[in-house]
């Protein structure tokens, strides 16, 4: 364990020891380090920040404010910019302040931040400002994110050709220790050569965390003997542009290398007597060469044997010549490893075109020494493609056959990967309850165009909207298309946060063209992409209104959740008015009609961040949660088509999927129940019910757990999570990478999520070690991981995932939990293919080490929300011992994190007492009221019948009953007698005459609210005092959408449960001449379907042969597609005639199918 006592405050406080800290904290403290380093030399300075969010640094900001007190005390200014651009500007400013009187510092530091397409946005600012330079004691640094893959970007970045065109030097750090360090070094460079310096970031370094040395006395600068001009490099003023030329070529630049050469920015970091071959990295490539060279068991002694030479360059631009010709000296080759386009290897072989032939080494990098491709310069290099190439190279100097023998072994584990047999996949999707399930809309004939944002999801998301711009234009394509489409209207989509930006300009230019387009600008109140900031500026709606009325706007429409929440005297523009999102289509279709700009601005706060201002007590928690009547529900989905929500999951039972509401990731939007079913129900006052049982159980039956074991730790052990981005899966790797730290030991946590934290694909590579420097890549190798822990089954077994585990080396620990992707939300009988996905897992990492548990339906039953099981699946991994970390320092490590302590170390404890009995906690779990009957699936068609029999007797009477037992024994006995051996026909017509039978009439919908079923499952989810609400439609009092003209639903009260009693018991009515309801045409139209199907059953039935028994199976199914209420059903019903119809023509002339099949 760590000598000293652990605070989350260390990252910001301690001047000594080791930190446990993120590359964004990292850069968050950086400022800090550097305004305490000039006090020590004698300067009072002071700090400005300013810039934009973006991945890989979208949550700076959010540290920025976290550690706002550390930054006041240390005379830190944080100013977020309103773009990347005018924030670029303001830390000119920063550098200008000592050119007038009024100084209040010796000099003051400035960092830039900002995403790849922010240093494009910025490059006219940046040359400006580092043409004039830094003042003496300030100094520039500019943060870059570069997402090399894309992962959360339209387009792969890569930020230094950039700051080449605007002679800006490029600091290239590799870790997060290197985040600190070379931020040092970055701002004593910057002030030594008059230079503003870029410094560049990726995921691996910004999104990883590490335990990293603070020691004061880390970084001892070394100023060069530099022939300065008399007038110094500085910032001054009048300061003529020629003049400025003249210094930034022939003395900053100089200096810049001078620098980076006195304080070994660049070295040799593995060496050899006889060197020949010579590898120059940089970034986040040195650490994936040292896991290569790690993973092809080449340590220094082996590459002195071998005669390789590393050098790492931390200065990828100017290149620092002295060092490279020190370097290069002796060597044959030299191999040159960076991502993307190649800067060091055309520096390179610049610097060493002029040596002598004989002197000269070969340089090989994108291309080999015949022009054929090495490296590719598109995505991203991995550890495994490094050593391979490596090896390649060395094969040419080394004919030992051990490293050779290395790189077959990791050859054949890649080719050997498992692939799941299926294209389910976890894309990012709107969040529960997302404003932008609604707001991204469009009526029929119309489409949209998308930008950057949350928003931009829509692109692949039923919602008619295609192409997209770069942040702050958009819409503006439009006006390039116009005159030349007989498309009249476009609509386009713009965040408030793009809106503040930027992209008020989009609109100013739209309307200056005339071209006819409708903005919708889709205010959430706050910039969700990168983690729930507030926009910056703060526009309120009626100030967005009135700014694009005065842009030119004919026609603003407000569309909001809650139109009443605007106090009355509020100033709107003149051409402007208020509606309730549920008039959004009608809105629309009303300005799409509008020649030239119109502006419609939906009003609806976010979700997730709903969700946090309701956790701080800052937003009202509405008391109202939905339920569905499950067997009310027709499973048709419309829905999940109103809604677009993940919080509508589906549940198989006896009659087919159903739907319920996952109560833990609901947001309470409750746009579900804008879909056409009565089985929406609202519950006012109630809470979630939890499991009493584990309060009083768990401690007498688990009083014994024994301590758990813990894995050796030879080697560095990788863990690999898998998850669904926003379910809290990320606190794993937090948690453990702090108790690894807790313990003095060496961790790197790496959380690749960007654009996943939307609900898609999240995975963490875990690597802890006896000593941080034992650790090199972040990123797991192919085939390398220790243990699995799959919190999401289907992240697991994605490609990605699979790449990581072995039979060799991987433990899984699998959760079995079935969730749905965003794409159920369209496609209601999306299967989930758990069996593929478990037989890919078992496949990758064997029988026996492969572990399934249902972790999140345990969780939740025992603790009453499925966060709990990221924390029980850690119990469980550390209880089977498959964790380097001893228990005690996992429990502070929940103790520090100050969130939800005790329900996490409940949590904990459970997966542990899983691990160690899992029998006695699954009996804890089960409910301890009986599965309700529709819950328990037949296993056989005999089962199946007796079910449905029962249920169409308590439907209308066994008369009724008898009818259908009469026409599925038809059926039995028709494919026994005509079709020996095979079946499929009379389960098809047991399950879908039943379906047609049991209609949903207003009868049977009271029955199904009555019969104790509907109750006893409400009363089993959720306990206090709370009554419940209807949305309905009851066709003969429900008045009609003038729109659509579908019927409207409303909301009735707890007293209708009274009513339904009594028309339950009328049900004896249904068909006759007294049956009120029966004379609709949708009750006519159920009936006719019945004698629809028992005459074309008759039909089958009679003319069944083993040529047409498939084509009669389907037949006999086509009910299946009959689902729904009103519209919704009449819908089906059309569809479903229309298949009927082809496949009565295939059930005559089965030719008609092997002639479709050709």
């Amino acid at each position: 364990m760590a000598e000293a006592a652990v605070t989350l405050d260390d990252k910001y406080t301690l001047d000594k020891g080791r930190v446990f800290i993120t590359g964004v904290q990292a850069l968050a403290r950086l400022p800090m380090v550097q305004r305490q380093r000039d006090v020590l030399n004698g300067l009072n300075t002071a700090g400005f920040i300013s810039g934009y969010r973006g991945s890989p640094v979208g949550g700076y900001d959010q540290q920025l404010w976290n550690a706002r007190k550390f930054l006041e005390n240390n005379h830190i200014k944080f100013q977020p910019g309103l773009n990347e651009d005018l924030a670029a500007s303001a830390i000119w400013g920063s550098q200008q302040t000592n050119l007038f009187e009024g100084g209040k510092y010796d000099g003051v530091f400035g960092i830039w931040y900002g995403k790849g397409p922010g240093v494009d946005r910025c490059g006219d600012v940046f040359k400006h400002g580092n043409m004039s330079g830094p003042s003496k004691h300030g100094g520039v640094l500019l943060i870059a994110g570069d997402d090399h893959a894309a992962k959360s970007s339209t387009v792969p970045h890569q930020s230094e050709f950039a700051f080449v065109d605007a002679s800006i030097p490029v600091l290239n750090p590799a870790g997060v220790q290197e985040i600190l360090d070379y931020g040092v070094l970055g701002f004593e460079m910057s002030r030594f050569s008059g230079c503003w310096v870029a410094f560049k970031t990726t995921a691996e370094n910004m999104d990883s965390s590490s335990s990293i040395d603070v020691s004061p006395n880390r970084i001892n600068i070394e100023l060069p003997d530099f022939d300065m001009p008399a007038d110094g490099l500085h910032i001054r003023w009048p300061d003529d542009w020629i003049e400025q030329e003249h210094r930034l070529h022939n003395y900053k630049l100089n200096a810049v290398r001078a620098f980076a050469r006195a304080n070994g920015i660049d070295k040799v970091v593995m060496d050899s007597s006889t060197a020949k071959l010579g590898i120059v990295t940089t970034g986040k490539s040195y650490l994936d060469v040292r896991q290569a060279l790690e993973d092809l068991g080449i340590t220094e002694e082996k590459a002195d044997a071998i005669g390789i030479r590393l050098y790492k360059i931390g200065m990828p631009w100017p290149l620092e010549p002295m060092g490279v010709h020190e370097f290069a000296e002796g060597l044959e080759e030299i191999l040159v490893i960076e991502e993307k386009r190649p800067l060091i290897e055309n520096q390179l072989k610049e610097e060493l075109y002029n040596y002598p032939s004989n002197k000269r080494p070969r340089i090989v990098g994108k291309l080999d020494e015949k022009q054929q491709p090495l490296q590719s310069a598109a995505g991203v290099l991995t550890a495994n493609q490094i050593a391979s190439v490596i090896a390649s190279r060395i094969a040419l100097f080394d004919q030992g056959s051990e490293i050779q023998r290395q790189l077959r072994i990791m050859e054949a584990r890649e080719a050997q990967l498992v692939q799941s047999k299926t294209d389910f996949a976890r894309t990012p999707y709107f969040c529960s309850g997302c404003p932008h399930n609604t707001s991204t809309k469009v009526p029929e004939g119309s489409r949209a165009t998308a930008g950057i944002g949350c928003h931009f999801m829509s692109v692949w998301m039923d919602r008619d909207t295609s192409t997209f711009t770069h942040m702050g234009a958009e819409g503006t394509p439009w006006i390039g298309q116009a005159a030349f489409t007989e498309t009249k209207h476009i609509f386009a989509n713009i965040g408030d946060g793009t809106y503040t930006h930027s992209g008020a300009l989009a609109i100013r230019a739209a309307a200056a063209s005339g071209v006819n387009i409708t903005y919708k600008i889709l205010y959430n109140d706050a910039v969700a992409m990168t983690g729930g900031q507030p926009a910056d500026g703060g526009f309120t709606v009626p100030q967005i209104a009135a700014q694009v009325a005065a842009e030119g706007a004919k026609q603003v429409r407000v569309c909001a959740d809650d139109p009443d929440k605007y106090p009355i005297g509020t100033k709107w523009p003149e051409n402007a008015s208020i509606h309730h999102r549920d008039e959004l289509d009608n809105v629309q279709k009303d300005l799409r009609e509008i020649e030239g700009l119109s502006i419609l601005i939906y009003d609806q706060t976010c979700a997730a961040e709903k969700r946090r201002r309701r956790k701080r007590g800052t937003m009202i928690d509405p008391p109202k949660r939905i339920f569905v009547n499950e067997l009310v529900c027709e499973g048709c989905g419309d829905c999940g088509v109103a809604s677009n929500c993940v919080s509508v999951t589906p549940v198989e039972t006896e009659y087919g999927r159903k739907r319920l509401i996952d109560q833990s990731a609901c947001n309470k939007d409750y746009s579900c129940t804008k879909g056409f079913c009565p089985s929406f129900v609202n519950v006012i006052g109630g809470k979630v019910k939890k499991n009493k049982a584990t309060e009083t159980s768990g401690a007498d039956l688990f009083e014994a757990l024994p301590t758990p074991e813990q894995p050796k730790l030879e080697q560095p052990y990788g863990v690999i999570v898998t998850g669904i981005g926003g379910t809290g899966v990320v606190t794993i790797g937090a948690l453990i990478g702090m108790a690894a730290h807790i313990e003095g030991k060496g961790v790197s946590v790496l959380d690749m999520a960007g654009l996943a934290q939307k609900g898609g694909a999240v995975i963490s590579h875990i690597r802890i070690a006896k000593r941080p420097e034992d650790i090199h890549a972040v990123r797991i190798a192919s085939g390398s991981a220790k243990l699995m822990l799959a919190c999401d089954m289907v992240t697991a077994a994605s490609v990605e995932g699979l790449s990581k585990v072995s039979k060799e080396e991987t433990t899984a620990i699998v959760n079995t939990q079935e969730t749905m992707t965003g794409a159920f939300t369209s496609n209601p009988d999306l299967p989930f293919p758990s069996g593929v996905f478990k037989d890919a897992l078992r496949t990758a990492t064997g029988e026996n080490s492969t572990h399934f548990i249902d972790a999140s339906r345990i969780a939740t039953n025992l603790l009453g929300d499925s966060i709990a099981s990221n924390l029980f699946m850690l119990g469980y991994a550390i209880q089977k011992g498959q964790l380097p970390l001893s228990l005690e320092a996992i429990e502070q490590a929940i103790e520090l994190n100050a969130v939800a302590v005790d329900f996490n170390k409940q949590a904990l404890l459970w997966g542990r007492r899983a691990a160690h009995d899992l029998t006695s906690v699954e009996k804890l779990a089960t409910p301890k009221v009986a599965k309700p009957g529709h819950r328990e699936i037949a296993s056989s068609l005999k089962e199946m019948k007796e079910k449905r029999i029962e249920f169409l007797t308590q439907y209308q009477n066994a008369i009724y009953a008898k009818r259908y037992e009469d026409l599925v024994r038809k059926a039995e006995d028709a494919e026994q007698n005509l079709t020996p051996g095979f079946e499929g026909l009379a389960l098809a017509t047991a399950r879908y005459a039943f379906k047609l039978m049991s209609y949903k009439d207003e009868y049977e919908v009271a029955r199904l609210y009555t019969d104790g079923t509907f109750l006893g499952q409400l009363n089993e989810q959720f306990e206090g005092d709370f009554k419940i609400e209807f949305n309905l439609a009851p066709p003969l009092i429900s008045k009609r959408d003038f729109s659509t003209g579908h019927l409207k639903k409303q909301i009735y009260g707890p007293w209708l449960i009274h009513c339904f009693r009594v028309l339950a018991k009328l049900k004896g009515l249904r068909g006759t001449i007294w049956d009120i309801f029966g004379k609709t045409a949708e009750r006519r139209q159920e009936r006719l379907l019945i004698e629809d199907y028992f005459s074309l059953m008759e039909t089958v039935l009679s003319k069944l042969t083993r040529d047409n028994h498939g084509a009669a199976v389907e037949l006999a199914s086509i009910p299946e597609k009959i689902r729904g209420y009103g519209h919704v059903k009449e819908k089906a019903i059309t569809e479903a005639k229309s298949q009927e119809k082809q496949l009565r023509a295939i059930f005559d002339n089965p030719e008609l199918a092997k002639t479709a099949a050709e």
